[in-house]
């Protein structure tokens, strides 16, 4: 089950079950079993909180990802994201704002389905995943 959530701020976007359907289909070819993931939207300063207080990090960032899960083969968790994050990044990167939206949902559930991005080569795989992934996604 796959839930969206909005915490302090108004967000709404289209294709909920269309995003629903697309995330499980890539925990599955990742080999795992989707279980119950909340994604929190929220604003960069509720994010920014987050990160100070769990993960000691005074930066902002676009997502946060809290893994919920007992049975390693299950996706349980939490995923903040910061919508003005990905906004400013789709202008910096000149992207659309979809695109950027759907790279960061996929890249939260990349990062429970047990990939890193700590390294460069681990971030270059990430990326290639996203990339491979948002391919996949369809409208129909």
């Amino acid at each position: 089950m796959i839930v969206f959530f909005n915490e302090d701020i108004d967000f709404k976007f289209q294709h909920k079950n269309l995003l629903k359907k697309w995330l499980k289909k890539v925990a599955e070819t990742e080999g795992f079993k989707m279980k119950n993931l909340n994604y929190i939207f929220c604003s960069d300063e509720y994010l920014h909180k987050i990160n100070v207080e769990y993960l000691e990090h005074d930066t902002y960032t676009d997502i946060i990802t809290f893994d919920n899960s007992e049975e390693e083969s299950d996706i349980e968790g939490d995923i903040f994201v910061s919508i003005e994050r990905i906004k400013d990044n789709s202008q910096e990167l000149k992207t659309a704002f979809e695109d950027e939206f759907k790279r960061v949902l996929v890249h939260g559930l990349l990062h429970l389905c047990g990939y890193d991005d700590h390294s460069d080569e681990d971030e270059l795989m990430m990326r290639n995943k996203e990339d491979f992934y948002i391919q996949q996604f369809s409208l129909n």
